[in-house]
């Protein structure tokens, strides 16, 4: 039986529209989230991950929503997020996975790539990894994405915790089983977002997805869970290079509308959050593994 244990956690509000923060104490981290489309619950979601980057006093968060789909055109002309005024980005869109997905105006695309190219970070949260078909260069930072089989290769991690990749056409499509607990496992204990962490630890009622496709070549994985829909070590963390640039990925933090929060609560899921923002953010990842964070058989939420 799983206990839980619930710690005191600051809430925060924030709007969904472009919004600035007070002035940081010298030394926090300037991020800017971006939302606006979603098939998950991204309003909650970013109200959520803004409490959690706040909360550990080391990051100033503004918001930067994107018109919604059927804005005209002339709305989507006016969105051009400043990109270059923030140590990190994180990306909580998802416009669709398929070819007909909303895509950027070129201009704010280009923003993008050249500011992670040049040096900045991008944390690319959950679903977001779903977005851009199309976008070669964001295919190439995020690594794997929900992609089709026929897309690209895969990772999965082997019974020795060696990577292996499955071939382009091969493997599993992209999907998931209904939301549980499980374990996950830290494969890298030395990489500054891990360090420090439990090899293995209890996350609960989280969407294990299993099946993404694209770019392996510079990925390097974090964590991976054994999928019970798949019978594969899928992995759920991971980063890769992109020019002077660093991305990290996380598939964790699953949160439908109207659904619980318990994954976005889990402690595990919030240190991993703070982490690979430092990490992303290109500076010391100073974040220490909390006293509550989960153990391999009990999961721990902050509330």
């Amino acid at each position: 039986m799983n206990i839980v244990r619930l710690t005191g956690f600051c809430t925060a509000i924030v709007s969904l529209s472009l919004c600035r923060a007070a002035e940081p104490p010298s030394g926090t981290i300037s991020l800017l989230i971006v939302d606006g489309q979603n098939n998950h619950d991204w309003a909650r979601a970013t109200k959520i991950l803004k409490e959690i980057l706040e909360g550990s006093k080391l990051f100033r968060v503004d918001v930067s929503t994107t018109p919604p789909v059927k804005a005209p055109a002339e709305a989507w002309s006016k969105w051009r997020p400043e990109f270059a005024k923030y140590k990190a980005v994180l990306s909580n869109f998802n416009g669709g996975h398929g070819a007909s997905g909303t895509r950027w105006p070129r201009e704010v695309e280009k923003s993008l790539e050249n500011y992670v190219a040049g040096g900045g970070g991008l944390v690319v949260y959950h679903a977001a990894n779903n977005s851009f078909l199309k976008w070669p260069a964001y295919n190439e930072m995020i690594g794997l994405g929900w992609r089709d089989k026929s897309f690209g290769p895969t990772l999965i991690v082997g019974p020795d915790e060696r990577i292996v990749e499955v071939h382009k056409g091969e493997g599993h499509g992209p999907g998931h089983g209904p939301e549980h607990d499980f374990v996950v496992t830290t494969l890298d204990r030395d990489h500054p977002i891990t360090r420090g962490l439990p090899k293995l630890w209890m996350h609960p009622h989280e969407q294990l997805t299993h099946g993404q496709h694209g770019e392996t070549k510079n990925l390097h994985v974090l964590t991976y869970a054994w999928s019970k829909d798949s019978k594969e070590n899928e992995v759920m963390d991971w980063v890769v290079p992109y020019g002077k640039g660093r991305v990290y990925v996380t598939m964790l933090g699953h949160l439908w509308a109207n659904g619980p929060e318990s994954a976005m609560r889990c402690t595990g899921f919030q240190t991993l959050m703070i982490r690979g923002c430092q990490w992303a953010a290109g500076g010391e990842v100073s974040y220490a593994v909390p006293a509550d964070f989960p153990t391999e058989k009990e999961i721990r939420v902050r509330k």
